[in-house]
């Protein structure tokens, strides 16, 4: 492609002109542009230019000095727009669009909006009304706590005489808290709103004290990408009153008797028949393509599109329903209310205890409903099967400097997979699959490629049920990008390699476990999977976990009849493996047995395994090198499990209740048929099990605490009879989330 001439410019006028000031519409879209090729020098002619259309180009973001004065429509569809902030060069802009530009967000939607005074239209829709609130009461509010902010934490703070270091530190620390604790409007917007509250805080230290503004965006964010976030935020950001929170009402205990005893099974957790409802088309996932698009199964597939904001404008056209948790409903208009329990998201808020005291020190957050079958406020029988955290990301201009450790957790159960941000309880993002039955989720992080063979690091959430389909969800575009025909079974769970993000692992009903290396997509979304292993297995394997020490060698699985271990080495030729290893513990006569479901498996460090079977009242905690270390030479080895001690648990013969552990505060979770989560902090053990003469403990360890059910109610009526199936926290064991039997996300923060 040839770069930008004037010979060009004139030629693709409309209608076509003689010279360059006297066009007034321009078309330079599908030439193959990059930033590069827009010269500033030669634009700058264009002083009458009124419509530029740059559609289907490689354009990444806009150079700064364009000079376009008269611009009034602008059209960017289909590029690879990173960044926003340069289009404030156009202040006369009344029209723009950039849909499909899969990495600019709704906090993009709303930067556009705030820096062009006179923009109507964007991406189609009319957002004068939005705008204006945007950049007035938005605006208000934000200077007012931002104000607040200075007022009680760093007025005092400024000598009556103050030295230019003095100014320069203040600046900084004032800076950093006030974005960290001034709060405003849905976590979705969490970037625009610290975008904001930045540029306020740098005028009125400007105002106020004669600083100098920092008008270069670029060198902001560099700024903001070379500060390393502290561990520990200051005595003053834990004292703002600019954060809005309202305190969930006191618990009381569940004194509800259990359930049924009987064992359950994942593929028969729901029994009953019911109708699909569709509210609004636009609101759910369609899982196939139209009948006339057939598409192959590594195609892009626009079929899972996730819910975004209730107002403004979304990408593709398309509008869908948020949820959020009754402590930002006092902030809700009638009609956002009645967009969130349209769309089934509803929030359950416990019971008020008589004596009015907390039996335990985490705090309950959110208790959400946001799983529903056809978005049905009645549905209380859909199970809640895998949750886990999202990882953080590093990834350039769009780093987040202020949030220390993620607290987006993605849920699934049911025909849908949700987004749900913690502490405020918002469901972000929510994926429908009519025909599907989700049972587990799972991270990675991809390199992927963006422009001028550049990578970021995108995080891609799969997401996998009854079907035996994994969905691969490019999450930060809102885009289900392709699909892995893995198993004809239902998948049980699944888990990337911490060490090759590509590599995925599917266990199925079908009693084998494969390895897929998913590739990386390429910016149209084209990608190339391939199944790498099978593993073997003689019953249904409920839950994997790669061994910590030797992850490209080794997995562990707990399976409806054993736990087992797989060389999973690439090296060796043999595709299909039979298990090397099974391993053999006490039954409740205390008789040594291979034949038995180990429903709950989790590494709590390089070497102990916190695993659960069908033995009543018990936990397991035992060493992977030294059970395995005495299995000798050969294949398929029947060993003992070096057990080094066992948890206190519940009593109960349910199955599927699975446990969880947090490696880094050495804790271990399980829930259990009464709706309580037992938590157990092992850090004083731990050391004594590293060494090789370990004894077992004689007794139980009981647990730390029990986390109790809050006593909830849903139309006057009180939820009982509730099965914790998983909990997790986040790796530094600030959330806790459980999934219930009841279609209920349980949300606590610990105190």
């Amino acid at each position: 492609m040839s770069k930008i001439t004037t010979e060009l410019l004139l030629e693709r006028a409309v209608p076509r002109s003689t010279r360059l000031r006297k066009i007034e519409t321009l078309n330079l879209s599908k030439l193959q542009l990059k930033t590069g090729d827009l010269d500033p020098r030669l634009f700058s002619r264009l002083r009458h230019l009124q419509k530029l259309d740059l559609s289907d180009n490689l354009l990444d973001k806009f150079p700064n000095s364009l000079t376009l004065p008269d611009l009034r429509v602008l059209n960017c569809n289909n590029n690879q727009l990173e960044d926003v902030t340069a289009l404030k060069q156009f202040p006369l802009l009344e029209e723009l669009t950039y849909e499909n530009n899969v990495y600019l967000t709704l906090n993009d939607d709303y930067k556009v909006m705030f820096l062009l005074q006179n923009l109507r239209l964007l991406n189609g829709k009319d957002i004068t009304k939005l705008a204006n609130h945007v950049r007035r009461v938005n605006s208000r509010k934000l200077t007012s706590k931002v104000t607040a902010h200075w007022e009680k934490f760093f007025r005092d703070q400024l000598p009556e005489k103050y030295t230019a270091e003095q100014v320069k530190s203040i600046k900084k620390k004032f800076l950093k808290s006030v974005q960290t604790n001034v709060v405003y409007g849905p976590s979705s917007l969490s970037e625009f709103t610290r975008w904001r509250v930045k540029m306020i805080a740098e005028e009125f230290l400007s105002y106020s004290l004669g600083l100098e503004l920092n008008t270069d965006t670029e060198t902001e964010e560099k700024m903001d990408e070379d500060e390393e976030e502290s561990t520990e935020s200051p005595k003053e950001d834990a004292e703002d009153v600019s954060k809005v929170v309202v305190t969930p009402r006191k618990r009381k205990r569940n004194r509800s008797k259990s359930g049924s005893r009987k064992k359950r099974s994942k593929t028969q957790a729901n029994t009953e028949k019911e109708a699909v409802l569709n509210p609004k088309k636009s609101s759910e996932v369609q899982d196939d393509p139209a009948p006339d698009k057939a598409r192959a199964s590594n195609q892009p597939a626009k079929e899972a599109t996730p819910d975004q904001e209730a107002e403004g404008t979304q990408k593709n056209g398309e509008q869908f329903p948020k949820g959020q948790s009754n402590r930002r409903s006092s902030q809700l208009t009638g009609e956002q209310k009645s967009q969130e329990q349209e769309n089934g998201v509803v929030n359950l808020t416990p019971v008020k205890n008589s004596k009015g005291k907390e039996d335990v020190s985490a705090e309950p957050l959110h208790f959400l409903q946001c799983h529903s079958k056809g978005n049905s406020r009645e549905d209380f029988k859909t199970q809640l099967w895998s949750c886990v955290f999202e990882p953080l990301l590093d990834c350039g201009a769009r780093k987040d400097p202020i949030v220390s450790s993620s607290r987006t957790v993605a849920t699934c159960g049911g025909e849908s997979v949700c987004l749900i941000d913690c502490e405020t309880g918002v469901v972000l993002k929510k994926y429908k699959v009519a025909t599907e039955e989700f049972f587990s989720v799972a991270w990675t992080t991809l390199p992927m490629v963006i422009s001028d063979s550049r990578k970021k690091s995108h995080n891609i959430l799969a997401a996998a049920g009854r079907r035996g389909i994994v969905k691969l969800i490019h999450v930060a575009a809102d885009f289900c990008y392709g699909e892995i025909k893995a198993h004809k079974k239902p998948i049980a769970t699944v888990c990337f390699s911490p060490t090759q993000e590509t590599h995925l692992f599917t266990a199925s009903y079908d009693k084998r476990i494969a390895l897929w290396d998913i590739g990386i997509p390429d910016c149209d979304y084209n990608f190339k999977a391939s199944q790498l292993l099978v593993l073997e297995s003689f019953s249904v394997p409920l839950r994997i976990a790669l061994v910590p020490t030797c992850p490209e060698q080794y997995l562990l699985a707990g399976c409806e009849e054993g736990c087992f271990t797989w060389n999973i080495k690439l090296e060796k030729e043999q595709k299909n493996r039979p298990f090397e290893v099974t391993f053999q513990f006490p039954d409740e006569e205390g008789e040594m047995t291979t034949s038995h479901r180990v429903d709950g498996l989790a590494f709590l460090n390089d070497d102990v395994v916190a695993s659960k079977s069908s033995k009543p009242g018990c936990i397991y905690l035992w060493s992977w090198s030294r059970s395995f270390d005495t299995k000798g030479k050969g294949c398929q080895r029947t060993v003992s499990a070096v057990i080094l001690a066992e948890l206190e648990w519940s009593t109960t013969d349910l199955s599927y209740l699975t446990l969880s552990t947090c490696p880094a505060k050495e804790h271990v979770f399980c829930g259990d048929e009464k709706g309580s989560v037992w938590i157990y902090n092992l850090s004083n053990y731990t050391t004594a099990w590293s060494s090789a003469k370990a004894k077992r403990s004689d007794k139980r360890i009981p647990p730390t605490q029990i986390l109790k059910w809050p006593e909830l109610q849903s139309n006057g009526d009180h939820l009982s009879e509730i099965l914790i199936n998983n909990v997790i926290t986040d790796p530094t064991f600030t959330y806790l989330v459980a999934l219930t039997s009841v279609n209920i996300t349980a949300i606590w923060k610990k105190s």
